[in-house]
């Protein structure tokens, strides 16, 4: 029967026990995954700071058979080779062993990484790997730090941070070795192949003995175990002979000098490694320069002075010319007997030289008179020397004087000659300027001239003019020139007489008049001659005067 023939009543429920279940399960899951994931976050973790590394250990695995000192690999039991540096971690980076760090499979070890001071240098050995032969101790890593062979790693490391292994290398600081200015390294190879020839005093690179190439100043950074540095002082070393109390030899006449003397040297550093394996004893360590001393300065010296002294006799050492031919010869001789043996003798000096007392005080005052002649000459010629430097300084001085005055000569001279060339230039200008004016002034009277010729010729045509009408009136009365005065002056008075005398006909002054009215004929009328009356002042003619 179906559930729709039922009754409402008897209509079958839905059955909801199913999805609770299922959304009680999804709950649980999901809270089992957080749970999970907080179990795993708090113990599966592996946080490695800065600076540090992680150890891993496995505690389960395949054990590790007796030779090995850690796990080969991660299927093993023990301490890893592997191991973590900075980050966290929940999974292991490798394909092999378990895949996450949980505490029932694996344990770790949070360390330092190892921190070498800018001072100083790590020398790694390896603890692990394969065993080394008969006779050898030098160990091996890769490139990785993972170890080869057990035994001192070649290779050190310089000042830095590195993630070395614990476990797995031991560390020992050392320092650099650092060589001085003025110094040189010689290299001893502890560790190379054997050498082809065992009597050779130096051997070839990588061969083991003293090598023949040598360290230059500065620091290196080389294994202790491998090499071992040696400093050789190449710079100048100073020795007195008088260090020694018997330095001196018999002369040829028998008798004892004894001498002091300096003599400056180094070692030759292109020979520095030779030197050092000959003169070198280990009671002195590095240092060789008393065995040089010892060995080949004091015997060379001894040898010249004996050899070279023996032949002089006891007299001579006390004149200067044999004392410095001895010097001479000495300084030669100590160069010649020791650059072959790599000493450079930079200076090799007798400053002394005792004679016997017994022939000393004679010869010494016979050798200081003839010195102090030798001064007194040498004083003259000084002497001489100086007046003749005199004389030339003065002579010098004469001529820098001459010219001196010469100098001035000149530029008197010369300013004269401007002064005379300007004095000419300006006279010439004048006498040019004077000729201008003089040909101006001709040209000025010249036209003056004509100006009062031109006036004079106005004036002598005006005066012929004026004569002619003289002439013309004078002909009027017959040429007399005395009535022709006498007719102009009536003609000039004759008007102001008229105005004064209007009124008064009758008067006493118009008496005077009546006389002139009268013709008196003169007993003899002299004609005037022409010429006087030409050359007369003209008058003015009665229409002029009539005019005026």
């Amino acid at each position: 029967m179906s559930d729709e023939s039922l009754a409402p009543r008897q209509r079958r429920r839905p059955d909801r026990s199913g999805s609770g279940r299922s959304l009680g399960l999804t709950i649980a899951g999901i809270v089992g995954l957080i749970v999970l994931g907080v179990v795993v976050y708090h113990n599966c973790r592996v946080d490695v700071g800065t600076g540090q590394m992680a150890i891993l250990i496995r505690k389960t695995g395949q054990d590790l058979v007796n030779r090995d000192e850690v796990a080969p690999s991660l299927r093993y039991k023990g301490v890893q080779k592997a191991f973590l540096t900075e980050g966290r971690y929940f999974t292991n980076p490798w394909d092999e062993g378990p895949r996450f760090f949980n505490p029932y499979d694996w344990d770790w070890e949070v360390v330092d990484q190892l921190t070498i001071p800018p001072d100083k240098m790590a020398v790694l050995i390896s603890l692990a790997g394969d065993d080394l032969e008969y006779g050898e101790f030098l160990g091996e890593a890769d490139e990785n730090q993972n170890p080869v062979r057990k035994g001192i790693v070649p290779q050190v490391l310089r000042p830095g941070r590195y993630p070395v292994h614990p476990y797995l290398f031991e560390v020992e600081l050392h320092e650099p070795v650092t060589i001085d200015a003025g110094f040189k390294g010689v290299v001893t190879n502890l560790a190379g192949r054997f050498p082809g020839n065992a009597n050779q005093l130096l051997v070839a690179e990588g061969e083991r003995g003293v090598q023949d190439t040598t360290l230059n100043e500065g620091t290196h950074y080389m294994n202790p175990y491998m090499f071992r540095i040696s400093k050789v002082d190449c710079r100048s070393q100073r020795y007195n002979l008088a260090e020694e109390k018997d330095m001196g030899f018999p002369s040829k006449d028998g008798f004892w000098v004894s001498l002091d003397g300096r003599i400056q040297f180094r070692i030759d550093p292109e020979k520095a490694a030779e030197v050092y394996v000959i003169y070198n004893e280990e009671t002195n360590g590095d240092a060789i320069d008393e065995e040089i001393i010892r060995k080949v300065i004091m015997p060379n010296a001894r040898s010249f002075c004996r050899l070279e002294g023996s032949n002089k006799l006891g007299k001579e050492f006390i004149e200067g010319e044999t004392r410095m031919e001895f010097e001479k010869r000495f300084q030669e001789a100590m160069v010649t007997a020791c650059e072959p043996l790599g000493i450079i003798i930079q200076e090799a000096l007798i400053t002394k030289i005792f004679p016997p007392e017994q022939i000393a005080q004679p010869i010494q005052e016979r050798e200081n008179a003839r010195l102090e002649e030798e001064k007194f000459q040498a004083e003259i010629k000084q002497q001489e020397q100086e007046i003749k430097l005199a004389e030339e300084a003065a002579l010098v001085k004469q001529g820098a004087a001459l010219v001196d005055i010469g100098q001035d000569v000149a530029k008197v001279t010369i300013q004269a000659k401007k002064e005379q060339d300007v004095a000419k230039t300006k006279a010439e200008e004048k006498l040019a300027v004077a000729r201008l004016k003089l040909e101006a002034a001709k040209d000025e009277a010249a036209a003056i001239l004509a100006r009062a010729k031109a006036k004079a010729d106005v004036i002598g045509f005006e005066n012929e003019a004026d004569a002619a009408g003289w002439r013309r009136a004078v002909e009027a009365f017959s040429g007399n020139g005395r009535e022709y005065a006498q007719y102009t002056m009536y003609q000039k008075l004759a008007a102001a007489y008229r105005r004064i005398v209007v009124n008064t006909a009758d008067s006493p002054i118009m008496k005077m008049f009546d006389r002139l009215g009268e013709r008196v004929e003169p007993e003899s009328a002299p004609t005037a001659p022409t010429e006087n009356v030409l050359t007369a002042k003209p008058q003015p003619t009665a229409a002029s005067a009539g005019g005026e």
